[in-house]
């Protein structure tokens, strides 16, 4: 009963994925979406952007420095 139930399983989910990637291998360039938030232009026209680049406040420029990095300019 186990055996059947899994191998069930992997033939639906082998389906599933098997039309997930018809779209994709169907379509005259073939790729898949970027779906990386700083390569989006929609997200980049409303201000979203990747966390990786995310200034954290702590610049050169700021006058009162941080505790982070310890960059105190008095």
């Amino acid at each position: 009963m186990l055996l059947k139930l899994l191998i069930i399983s992997a033939l639906l989910v082998g389906l599933a994925l098997a039309g997930m990637a018809i779209t994709i291998i169907l379509k005259p360039n073939g790729r898949f979406p970027d779906t990386h938030v700083g390569h989006n232009k929609e997200m980049r026209k409303r201000g979203i952007t990747c966390a990786q680049n995310t200034d954290t406040g702590c610049s050169p420029v700021d006058s009162a420095g941080c505790c982070g990095c310890a960059m105190n300019h008095e």
